[in-house]
């Protein structure tokens, strides 16, 4: 698979990275750890050298699950983590309230407070069985702590050798104006995927003309354009798409109908509805690369072959015109 360079950093990563979230088990119905493992062991050997992580993702169990997966393999892969969602500290803004596996409800804080983020990064490194952390980034903006705090912080880290490269996630240009003014900017980790696409106004502008690379988040709408989200498809107790929007039968229904319209498209790449999604993302011009989830191999191997062609110009366009033509969930 293709290397391409994150922003202006030395680092090199693949368009397709292996995403940690559901593996974590939290908002996703549980995970098999064991299986976990191997999916990520199988993304490495079919080429993709990226995994992206963080604390939240199962409060601390993603990131032990990539752990155990890296031993031996660490030479071959960039870890990308992610700092300042805490579930034991009450000191920054409030995000959200949620049940842990044990059905343990914890309100959820974004603090991205020096002393914080150093602490977040030591458990991190202990977490992941790691001496460095490739690529660690703001999971949200703090509004109770000023930028050049954050930053000063992440640059100590990094000039400590504890992590190589910095990132945000979730931040608008204005936010990632004023971090430069302290420190570089590897990326920006936005959401971004056909079902939604208002990063293309201002976020993808900014972060081209910055050199800022952008690893984008939930390219498949959380699964739903997959295709295989079907009208009898029911969601266990704890799954995030429950109250999601575009997974209400009424808009579940226009998506399907819109994947239809574009599954030609997927045939004749002999591809699938979610590979064609997936690729569309990761050639829309600004965007470096794609997180998509996996819990085992064969959904990996799935993954991988979205990177391996390349939808053409009207293919591109139809695509976004299709989609767009739905306007928003009802």
């Amino acid at each position: 698979m293709e290397l391409r360079q994150l922003g202006k950093s030395d680092l090199k990563v693949t368009p397709v990275v292996f995403g940690a979230w559901a593996i974590g088990g939290w908002f996703w119905g549980g995970t098999d750890d064991a299986e976990a493992v191997t999916a990520i062991r199988a993304a490495v050997d079919a080429g993709i050298n990226t995994i992206d992580t963080a604390p939240m993702y199962g409060f601390g169990h993603s990131e032990e699950i990539v752990g155990k997966a890296l031993k031996g393999i660490r030479d071959k892969v960039i870890v990308a983590t992610k700092c300042g969602l805490r579930w034991n500290r009450t000191d920054g803004d409030f995000h959200f309230v949620a049940q842990d596996e044990q059905n343990r409800s914890h309100r959820i804080y974004k603090v991205l407070k020096p002393d914080s983020i150093i602490e977040e990064c030591e458990l991190s490194l202990k977490r992941l069985n790691v001496d460095v952390i490739d690529l660690y980034q703001c999971h949200w903006p703090d509004t109770t702590t000023p930028i050049a705090d954050t930053m000063g912080a992440l640059m100590k880290l990094k000039e400590q050798g504890k992590i190589r490269a910095i990132g945000v996630s979730n931040f608008t240009p204005a936010m990632m104006r004023e971090c430069l003014t302290t420190a570089p900017l590897a990326s920006d980790q936005p959401k971004y995927s056909l079902l939604a696409r208002e990063i293309e106004a201002d976020v993808l502008p900014f972060c081209r003309e910055n050199g800022i690379g952008v690893i984008v988040y939930s390219p498949l709408g959380q699964g739903l354009l997959t295709g295989k989200v079907t009208m009898d498809r029911q969601f266990a107790p704890g799954d995030l798409r429950v109250n999601t929007p575009w997974f209400q039968p009424q808009n579940r229904q226009r998506v399907l109908d819109a994947l239809g319209r574009i599954r030609p498209i997927a045939d004749a790449h002999r591809a699938t509805l979610g590979q064609v999604a997936i690729n569309w993302v990761i050639n829309t011009p600004g965007v470096t690369s794609a997180i998509v989830g996996a819990r085992n191999a064969a959904q990996v191997r799935e993954n991988v072959h979205a990177a391996e062609f390349r939808l053409s110009e009207e293919e591109q366009s139809f695509i976004r015109s299709t989609f767009e033509s739905l306007g928003k969930p009802i």
